[in-house]
């Protein structure tokens, strides 16, 4: 879920910090994947296909529920 730092939940991550860099959520994904139980490869490659708002929009799609985006 992406907000503007209200409410966090689970793990969070600000996107305008060195977290928010794309190898950090793309290896930030890999262990989600690996904990839930998720194909990695997929989520990844859907991640790559776009720019850097495609890789946030996807992250954010299969990690929401778990993940908090700050901008």
């Amino acid at each position: 879920m992406i907000k503007n730092k209200t409410h966090p939940k689970g793990l969070e991550i600000d996107l305008t910090g060195p977290q928010g860099n794309a190898y950090f959520l793309i290896g930030t994904a890999q262990k989600l994947c690996s904990q839930l139980g998720y194909h990695f490869e997929p989520v990844k490659d859907d991640m790559m296909a776009g720019d850097y708002e495609n890789l946030i929009k996807v992250f954010d799609k299969h990690f929401g529920d778990f993940v908090t985006l700050y901008k």
